[in-house]
């Protein structure tokens, strides 16, 4: 991200510097120029900077690396949808966010992939990585030009929520992939058994909706696996929703599979007993399970077992919300909530505050490997992708004072921990609280 302003010398003063990657935490001073990080607390007393940001009070972190975050471009330009998520990732300390494809169209061709990166160094935002489509169109037939999305600057390949039907050309993708060194990003979810609305149990028979049993996420897994054994593709698994697809991935890492997973903000915290009297802002896929599998995401991210916490960021109109529960869009905003709720994470489940970031900071980044460039870590030399936060500032989610134009989050109303003060993105001032 090239801009005439990461010139700017800057210096951020009197913060608690943590970097999870390298174990630091103390309070220190971070010197910037060039948009790199020129200093850590040792200052050059011949150090004159044009800019200082009073960090008082508050922590000094690496940005957010956000591995799963819908921007809805291309396919809603005319309404900004780039620029409005970008403002709402940027206010959510998030530096680095990574896109699925399925956008309209699909980010299947180099061109598309190139004219989003080109739209979003523009705005002058956060870092985007897209994911190029496994299959043209993702209609799950045809491989699509792996190399050239590549080249086009994709940090590796997803069906996005779109299963594979055909395990033959998944076998195919991995194989492909494990030759040239790309990564494969799966939902795991059984294609016939995964149409459902809500987590397969005693709720969603009440309530009459369609289920989505547990068996959707475990034999997809075991397919996967199997598939990984067979052709050493490595796989990042998408948003792991329950306990036993979290013991499933913990049993393949102590294999030694090269394999990776996430869990998402709202499986963190919801169950299905949260939807309530149909509440469609808890129409989620995947769909929110029983308080066993939430209990399970969280030791699994506390352990490590789950490499990242994600956004899960897909903003959706008032229009497809407002319809009945088994009818609305899935989806919920979530880009300005990533940091808090990593936060009231460590708080309310006792995890420490390094670990805790690390979840949103360096082990998301390691995901990627060497594909984010230094994102994640908070080091000298390394780039000025820095948010500071104050941990004592408590704020009320109030969903139509988002930035996203999405409005819908299962956390409306609650009351989360910390707040962004400044989102800096190599070196230059993304985002400012007034």
């Amino acid at each position: 991200m090239k801009h005439e302003s990461v010139l700017m010398k800057t210096l951020i003063q009197g913060g608690r510097v943590i970097d999870p990657a390298s174990g630091m935490d103390e309070k220190a001073d971070v010197a910037l120029a060039h948009g790199v990080v020129i200093a850590i607390k040792n200052i050059a007393t011949d150090f004159f900077p044009e800019q200082v940001v009073d960090a008082s009070g508050c922590i000094v972190l690496p940005g957010l690396v956000d591995l799963a975050v819908r921007l809805r471009e291309p396919g809603h330009e005319h309404e900004g949808m780039l620029a409005s998520e970008m403002a709402a990732a940027v206010a959510g300390g998030v530096t680095s966010v990574v896109c699925p494809p399925d956008t309209e169209p699909v980010l299947d061709e180099a061109g598309l992939v190139e004219m989003l990166r080109y739209r979003a160094e523009r705005l002058r935002r956060a870092r985007v990585f897209p994911l190029g489509a496994l299959t043209r169109n993702l209609e799950g037939e045809v491989l699509t030009e792996m190399l050239q999305l590549t080249q086009a600057g994709c940090v590796g390949f997803s069906q996005a929520e779109v299963p594979l039907a055909n395990t033959q050309v998944l076998q195919r993708a991995m194989q492909y992939a494990s030759t040239y060194g790309y990564t494969v990003w799966l939902r795991p979810q059984e294609l016939h058994l995964g149409k459902g609305v809500a987590a397969s149990g005693a709720l969603a028979t009440r309530m009459g909706l369609s289920g989505v049993p547990v068996a959707a996420e475990t034999i997809a897994l075991h397919t996967i696996f199997e598939l990984v054994r067979a052709t050493g593709a490595r796989v990042h698994l998408c948003r792991i929703s329950s306990a036993a697809g979290v013991a499933l991935v913990r049993q393949a890492k102590a294999e030694g599979l090269p394999v990776s997973c996430d869990v998402s903000i709202n499986s963190l915290y919801f169950t299905d007993v949260d939807i309530g009297y149909f509440d469609s802002r808890m129409r989620l896929n995947p769909p929110l399970r029983q308080q066993r599998d939430r209990d399970a995401l969280r030791a699994g991210l506390a352990d490590g077992c789950i490499d990242a916490l994600v956004s899960d960021h897909t903003p959706v109109d008032e229009d497809a919300k407002a319809l009945p529960f088994a009818e609305a869009e899935p989806g919920a905003t979530g880009l300005e909530l990533l940091l808090s709720v990593a936060l009231k994470w460590s708080q309310e489940y006792g995890v420490g505050l390094a670990d805790a970031l690390a979840a949103v900071t360096c082990r998301p980044a390691s995901v990627l490997a060497n594909g984010l460039g230094g994102a994640g870590r908070l080091a000298v030399g390394g780039i000025a992708d820095i948010v500071v936060f104050d941990p004592a500032a408590a704020w009320k989610v109030e969903p139509a004072a988002l930035r996203s134009q999405g409005r819908h989050t299962p956390f409306g109303g609650y009351e989360l921990p910390g707040r962004v003060r400044t989102t800096l993105v190599g070196g230059h001032f993304a985002y400012r609280s007034q």
